[in-house]
């Protein structure tokens, strides 16, 4: 699955027309929520209310502090176990998996072999779950914004109890145990990571440090099926994935019981929601002329204004105002050192996904979901034939399924730091290269250390790359249409996803086990679209930045001549 990196404190992010400046702020055009919803409003029932959100300083902070850190162990056992299928492939493969499906004829001649067709059939059962994480943030997204963190989390919930009673009863179902197991699975996922992540409006100025622990337990929850293979291996292989699976229950019960018990049925509000709270004016019927007002009216009016005050001293508290500009100061100026910020945010979604911005980075992140999961459902085999060693292949999985939650976890601050201080091409030309470098590595032979290298810079590649994405989402298309957009870049290299199978069937039977025709091919593919977007974007972005220092100039002219102009900031072009 993907990861979002969105800041609590929203961009305000004004709406550019001809007649505004890309840097005017005008306040009543700001974005003040990020919606997760993937659907035009449009599409929306009317005659359903959203469910409305709830300031954080309404919760006792005992409260809100124990919701964090149980959404952060709940992710943990939940938001992403479906990516650990490198550990628990080995464990269905001496289980027995896919073997009564896959016995061969001697006779036929034509017929794959057993070995290929259960390798197939499980890289399947896990493409199926990787396309689901990602399609699954569409619907996701609506019922978030429409019903709540509950009902998403209860629904997450169900989804994962489903897919473990599958996984754990395969042989007897009538139908694919496997695949319909790991896929409920894998649509557990979202329901519970993506439900948790308004908890960082819980603590507004630990928004990053929440988001932080959340992306964290998302990348080492693909951990837990390593720590079962390992239990797997030390009771010689005699608690079978079925005992697993059973025992596995208990945590779809405890989200459950936890999402009714403690977890809010409501989002909590955003920054801008709060501070818009606190900048709406009172109610005209506040403010009676003295002829007119009685003394229980009055009493009433005093109350209110009691009221209002509360909840004014309650925000400013949970906010902090000086650390509130502070950080609003900052946001701007990674709006400014990205380069490209706000380029798209006047279209519609539909004139976004028709632009050039648009189509390269989806192309690019088709290509390499597409390459990050093949990797990652068939990395012992490729090492086999590279290394051509089996015993070496096995040590390099090993050494994978440790290095996969690890350097997810490990790169968070790393990936903070580049995409705040760096421009947004600097950023696609670091993945672009990277990406390059990675194909590079897995296509030498007979070199241990390469494989090591590999891996490595593989699952730091990873974590950066999706966050890059969604980043760079943010920041060209803007809030106000993000979950449509990056939800159908998304959706797209999801569903592209099922060629997998293809390159499956490419890699077995056409190449004998060989694969370095097909990272080649992928590789050059990812290079190719890689280099297009960077030069794209590259003279954008020197477009973007000579009109801003032309307006800037033309602004300081315009203070200079008649002395009543505005700051270059605040210019606005006529």
């Amino acid at each position: 699955m993907s990861l979002n990196r969105v800041s609590s404190l929203e961009t305000f992010a004004p709406l550019l027309t001809e007649n505004r400046s890309r840097r005017s702020s005008d306040a009543s055009t700001r974005a003040r929520k990020i919606s997760f919803n993937p659907l035009p409003s449009s599409w929306d029932p009317p005659a359903l209310e959203q469910i409305q959100a709830v300031g954080a300083f309404e919760v006792p902070r005992w409260k809100r502090t124990l919701q964090v850190v149980v959404a952060v162990i709940y992710c943990l056992f939940a938001a992403g176990i479906v990516f650990g299928y490198a550990a628990i492939k080995p464990v269905l493969k001496r289980e027995g998996a896919y073997r009564d499906v896959c016995r061969v004829d001697p006779n036929d001649e034509d017929a794959i072999g057993e070995d290929t067709c259960v390798e197939i059939h499980l890289n399947f059962m896990f493409t199926a779950a990787a396309v689901a994480t990602n399609v699954a943030a569409l619907p996701v997204g609506a019922i978030l914004d429409r019903y709540g963190p509950r009902v998403c989390g209860l629904l997450g919930a169900l989804c994962l109890a489903i897919g473990a009673l599958c996984m754990s009863f395969e042989n007897e179902l009538p139908f694919d145990g496997l695949l319909l197991g790991y896929l409920f699975l894998a649509l557990g996922g979202p329901f519970t990571y993506i439900s948790s992540f308004q908890l960082s409006n819980a603590f507004p100025k630990n928004s990053g440090l929440i988001l932080a622990l959340l992306t964290g337990a998302f990348d080492a929850s693909s951990a837990l099926f390593l720590v079962y293979r390992v239990l797997y291996e030390h009771t010689n292989e005699t608690f079978g994935h079925q005992s697993f699976f059973l025992a596995y229950l208990v945590v779809p019960a405890a989200i459950a019981v936890i999402q009714i018990v403690l977890m809010p049925a409501q989002s909590y509000k955003t920054v801008g929601e709060l501070v818009e709270e606190i900048e709406e004016p009172l109610p005209a019927d506040l403010e009676p002329y003295d002829d007119q007002i009685d003394e229980e009216t009055a009493l009433l009016h005093e109350e209110e204004r009691q009221h209002r005050a509360e909840v004014v001293s309650g925000i400013q508290e949970l906010l902090g105002t000086t650390k509130a500009d502070k950080q609003a100061r900052k946001e701007e100026r990674k709006n400014e050192i990205s380069g490209v910020w706000g380029v798209m945010h006047a279209y519609t979604a539909w004139e976004q996904i028709k632009s050039p911005w648009f189509i390269l980075i989806c192309l690019f992140t088709v290509v390499q979901m597409t390459r990050i999961n093949y990797f990652v459902a068939t990395i012992r085999v490729q090492y086999t034939y590279l290394l051509s060693s089996p015993a070496l292949a096995e040590r390099v999985n090993d050494f994978f399924d440790l290095a996969l939650p690890l350097g997810g976890i490990l790169s968070i601050p790393f990936i903070g730091a580049i995409l705040d201080r760096t421009s947004t091409l600097t950023v696609l030309i670091t993945l672009v290269a990277t990406a390059t470098t990675i194909g590079i590595l897995g296509i030498i032979p007979h070199s241990l250390l390469a494989a090591y290298a590999n891996v490595c810079l593989f699952v730091l590649y990873r974590p950066f790359y999706y966050t890059a994405v969604s980043d760079y989402s943010a920041k060209v298309f803007g809030f106000r249409t993000f979950g449509k957009v990056y939800g159908t870049i998304i959706c797209l290299a999801g569903l592209f996803n099922f060629s997998q199978s293809g390159l499956d069937y490419l890699l077995h039977e056409t190449f004998n086990g060989d694969p370095v025709p097909l990272n080649v091919g992928l590789m050059a593919a990812g290079l190719l679209i890689g280099v297009v977007m960077v030069m794209f974007v590259g003279v954008q972005s020197r477009g973007i930045k000579r009109k801003l220092l032309e307006e800037e100039a033309r602004g300081a002219f315009a203070y200079g001549g008649n002395g009543t102009g505005t700051s270059t900031r605040e210019w606005t072009a006529n």
